[in-house]
């Protein structure tokens, strides 16, 4: 259905025929429209009807004289002398025409529904939210809140991807954490049955306690590809496991956030039905001269200032505190050579 649906009136006033608005004519008021209580009775020569905002034009007005440009005694109205150019009609079809499509390709926002519901659609199809499993592994590793042996440390970095999933419109469901034995590791994939897309944290690097790729090869994984010319994140395998796609993403902090942004995020727009995108690339200068770039791909923690951006002086992909306090990601290409404060950079948006 076409919005509006008829020619509307934009403002309160009188609805009359163009061609007969000057300084000083006068109508006779013949009936009014207000929205929803609708006159079908047509205009004649000198003829106006009262009318409100959103009611539809009569037949023979295409005009909206607004009432603060008439004076009106009893059934007749006087234009002054200081009348507007403007019709002050939304035309029939102005905010869209019937049969016309719209595919917002984000989760939908309350704006989105306002045009659903004013296309009069009760219901429409949508992509249901994937839901993504999310996998800490190693003995390392308690939830937050318990306590941690002298040699054990807090599980952080699923709690940021479970954030990034579910701000980017998916369903995040965090398992326990998988020991560092081929068992706990089994038991905890079986725990994953039914989700879209499976993503452990830790364990898919080449150490002996590095099990992730030996488990899920065993319960027939179909690897895509493992390791990426690129920090941090360099020991990172994608395939499919059990019939879903499956993505192993490394165990340092930092290192599982930025793959989180370049890889896991990008996968999970696919699978909404957005379309194929990498993460948002934009440009900046630098606020300070960076060393030229060796073999892999560099993510670079940063800071977006008024005078560009300012690399984190510290990079070890440990430090949660680095990556809570940067809202940028400076990406260097491979041997990207020294650059200059003023030069253009290109850099992710966190």
């Amino acid at each position: 259905r076409a919005q509006p649906p008829f020619a509307a009136s934009a403002m309160d006033g009188y609805a009359v025929a163009g061609d007969a608005v000057r300084p000083g004519a006068t109508f006779r008021v013949v009936g009014e429209n207000a929205a929803g209580r609708v006159s079908d009775r047509a205009l004649g020569p000198g003829e106006a009807l009262r009318i409100f905002t959103g009611a539809p034009l009569p037949p023979g007005a295409d005009r909206v004289v607004i009432q603060e440009d008439v004076s009106r005694d009893g059934d007749t109205v006087t234009l002054k002398d200081n009348l507007d150019d403007a019709t002050h009609v939304r035309p029939a079809g102005a905010d869209f025409a019937q049969g016309q499509e719209h595919f917002p390709r984000h989760p939908l926002t309350p704006a989105d529904l306002v045009l659903i519901a004013a296309m009069n659609l009760p219901e429409v199809t949508v992509v249901r939210r994937p839901v993504v499993a999310l996998i800490a592994t190693g003995d390392e590793l308690v939830m937050p809140g318990e306590a941690p042996r002298a040699d054990q440390i807090a599980a952080s970095n699923i709690f940021g991807l479970a954030a990034m999933v579910e701000a980017a419109g998916g369903t995040a469901r965090i398992l326990p954490i998988a020991r560092d034995s081929e068992a706990s590791l089994d038991a905890v994939f079986a725990l994953a049955g039914g989700a879209d897309l499976v993503v452990t944290i830790g364990g898919a690097s080449v150490g002996d306690h590095d099990l992730v790729g030996a488990v899920a090869a065993a319960r027939g994984m179909e690897r895509s590809f493992y390791r990426i010319a690129m920090r941090p994140g360099k020991p990172l395998m994608a395939g499919r496991m059990d019939g879903v796609p499956m993505l192993g993403l490394p165990g340092n902090p930092v290192s599982a956030m930025v793959c989180g942004h370049v890889f896991l995020l990008p996968a999970l727009r696919v699978m909404l039905g957005l379309g194929a995108r990498p993460a948002p690339r934009r440009t900046a200068p630098l606020a300070a001269p960076l060393a030229a770039n060796g073999p892999r791909e560099h993510y670079m923690r940063a800071r977006l200032t008024e005078a560009g951006l300012v690399p984190a002086p510290r990079q070890d992909s440990a430090l949660t505190g680095v990556l809570a306090a940067s809202d940028a990601l400076i990406l260097r290409p491979v041997d990207d050579p020294a650059r200059a404060a003023g030069d253009l950079v290109t850099y992710l948006p966190l």
